[in-house]
């Protein structure tokens, strides 16, 4: 494992970064406001949690918060689930949505394990 001295280094971050840009490019031209925001603020607050748990002085607080993101995966995943039923979005953007969202949840529980087995921060 490469050596990690800023959140910017982790994984999980930059795959949480690359979602928010999909989402944002997505659904940046969709006139309903309220869904734009909530499929956006979902996103964006995977990113952040895991920053903010990175900041945190302790492995059991970063832990805390990568739960926190992993559930704001899930949330998003529901809303392309919304925005398909809803035709806001077509199968093939979808499938790749679900795909980096289940992806990206799985890859935040692992880090989890990890972190529980090999403590990042006393």
């Amino acid at each position: 494992m490469a050596k990690i001295e800023t959140f910017e280094d982790l994984v999980v971050w930059k795959e949480a970064r690359e979602l928010v840009g999909i989402i944002y490019k997505e659904f940046g031209n969709s006139k309903d406001y309220s869904f734009k925001d909530q499929i956006q603020r979902a996103s964006v607050s995977i990113m952040n949690n895991i920053s903010e748990g990175f900041e945190r002085g302790s492995n059991a607080e970063f832990i805390r918060f990568l739960f926190i993101a992993k559930a704001s995966a899930g949330e998003v995943r529901s809303m392309i689930y919304i925005a398909n039923d809803i035709s806001y979005i077509n199968s093939e953007t979808t499938n790749d949505l679900l795909s980096r969202t289940r992806k990206l949840s799985g890859s935040i529980s692992n880090f989890i394990k990890y972190l529980k087995a090999n403590p990042f921060k006393k």
